[in-house]
């Protein structure tokens, strides 16, 4: 699987690991922090989460422009590690994460490092493949950078929620992922009587090893334990962002340096040859603006995974799994864990087509990825057929009786990267492939930056999710992607000849 790939990719691919592994730690938790820390609701919560995720890959274009006009992709790297670190420590710190404002301020610390660190890191990857002996490898490549930086994240959900329940014991607690909610409810005077004396009381005294609390006195000590544990969950990324430093540091000098490429002496074009580039540069950049319209819909509906599917996980979930306990949040783990076992399967797939000659185009893939995304909305759509709306379970919760199934989400979380597999490690290809040399590290951030408006766009879900029926939510995200499928099939042939 690593033959006759460049020395680079495997340490610019090590190097990404352990920044993915801090990033999951924290995209793990971040939105039911959120709820816990400040009692937001979901859709205010999702707001939150939409800025957030939506600035991480907007800012990769600030990061993009900043390597391309300075010609060092490489420190560009560097200081973006740095930066996330700061925006990590800083939410580790429970006394200075007072307001939703704060809290904002320090992701958007993050998102900022982020910015500069991924967008250019997949750049220089790209790079690796400018040369014409691995020219062929490139899809190959991306995929197995994009295994390879999903390790990580296999862990990281466990790891989030083992330090955060680990504090919550210490505090003579057990880890419930209802009473956060329950309890702004009672701090707020939002809760009946009957919710006062039945689920509250019952919840509070099975976390406090049988023995029923002052409830006022329970529910500031229940979050304050609770939300600590988040925070120093969130410590956890900052070692994870100094092992990826050091990887980089001790590697830098296998990855490419563009600025010395360009020091090369080059022919002077003649006047044709200029309009001829200048043509090409054109359909070069359309095409990929094409493809970055049709992936908004994907990361849109595929990003809800720590939004929507994360609160379906919470509110409408049995959380068990073969008679033991699992957290809302542990369905995180699924993505990456899917990515690093699926992805040889998926580049044997490939290579056995590709030696029959009939091995589909990077766009075709993506038309096919966003076919199967839609394929795993119709299955929670369907699964979702008679549960209550929100609002009716909102403040007396669900019996497990009436909560769905652990492998729903097991099996969407499971299609829904599959169809990611189809789509972003090759998305990344062919932005590597088209994009003119001198705007690499533009149109790598172009490409985030087309993620960032899907996730803008996510609290959306959350909005759909407390308002409407959960059949009807989830029926939105499978038309979105079947139709981006439908038209990128239509445009398949164009994008394959300026491809070519």
């Amino acid at each position: 699987m690593f033959k006759n790939h460049p020395k680079g990719l495997i340490p610019a691919a090590l190097a990404n690991m352990g920044e993915r592994f801090g990033f999951y730690v924290m995209m793990a938790i971040l939105t039911l922090f959120l709820m816990s820390k400040f009692g937001l609701d979901g859709t205010e919560a999702g707001s939150l989460y939409s800025v957030f995720y939506g600035a991480i890959y907007i800012l990769a274009l600030v990061g993009g422009l900043i390597a391309d006009r300075l010609k060092n992709y490489k420190g560009t790297i560097i200081a973006g590690l740095l930066v996330m670190s700061l925006g990590y420590a800083l939410l580790a710190i429970p006394a200075l994460i007072t307001t939703k404002v704060i809290a904002l301020g320090a992701l958007l610390v993050i998102a900022f490092g982020n910015g500069l660190f991924k967008g250019n890191l997949q750049a220089l990857v790209g790079q690796l493949y400018d040369n014409p002996k691995y020219a062929d490898k490139r899809d190959s490549g991306f995929q197995i950078f994009y295994m390879f930086i999903n390790i990580g994240g296999c862990v990281a959900p466990f790891i989030a929620t083992w330090v955060r329940d680990s504090f919550v014991k210490s505090q003579g607690f057990l880890y419930n992922s209802d009473l956060p909610g329950l309890c702004w409810q009672y701090k707020n005077g939002e809760m009946t009587q009957e919710v006062l004396n039945g689920r509250f009381t019952e919840l509070a005294t099975q976390v406090s090893n049988g023995v029923t609390p002052d409830m006022t006195a329970f529910a500031d000590a229940y979050l304050n334990a609770f939300n600590t544990g988040f925070h120093y969950a969130f410590s956890v990324a900052i070692v994870a962002m100094l092992v990826s430093l050091v990887i980089f540091l001790a590697y830098k000098k296998v990855l490419p340096n563009p600025a010395a490429k360009e020091k090369v002496e080059k022919a002077v074009p003649s006047k044709e040859e200029i309009k001829q580039d200048a043509k090409e540069i054109k359909q070069r950049i359309l095409a990929l603006f094409a493809v970055f319209g049709i992936v908004i819909f994907f990361w849109f509906s595929f990003h809800q995974n720590g939004l929507t599917l994360t609160m379906f996980a919470k509110d409408y979930t049995l959380l068990e799994v073969f008679g033991m306990p699992i957290s809302a949040e542990i369905f995180q783990s699924i993505n990456p864990f899917v990515v690093v076992f699926l992805t040889p399967v998926v580049m044997w797939i490939f290579g056995a087509l590709a030696k029959k000659g009939k091995e589909p185009s990077t766009p075709k893939k993506i038309g096919i990825g966003m076919g199967i995304a839609a394929l795993a909305y119709v299955v929670m759509a369907v699964a979702s057929l008679g549960l209550p709306l929100f609002s009716e379970i909102k403040a007396t919760g669900l019996a497990d009786s009436a909560r769905v199934t652990p492998w729903v989400l097991f099996s969407v979380y499971f299609i829904l990267t599959v169809a990611e597999l189809f789509i972003s490690p090759l998305g990344l290809s062919f932005v590597s492939k088209v994009a003119p040399a001198h705007l690499q590290g533009l149109m790598q951030g172009c490409w985030l930056g087309a993620t960032a408006v899907g996730n803008f766009s996510l609290f959306l879900g959350a909005v759909m999710y407390e308002s409407i029926s959960l059949a009807a939510t989830w029926s939105v995200f499978a038309v979105v992607c079947f139709i981006s499928m439908a038209v990128m099939f239509c445009m398949v042939k164009w994008l394959e000849r300026v491809a070519k």
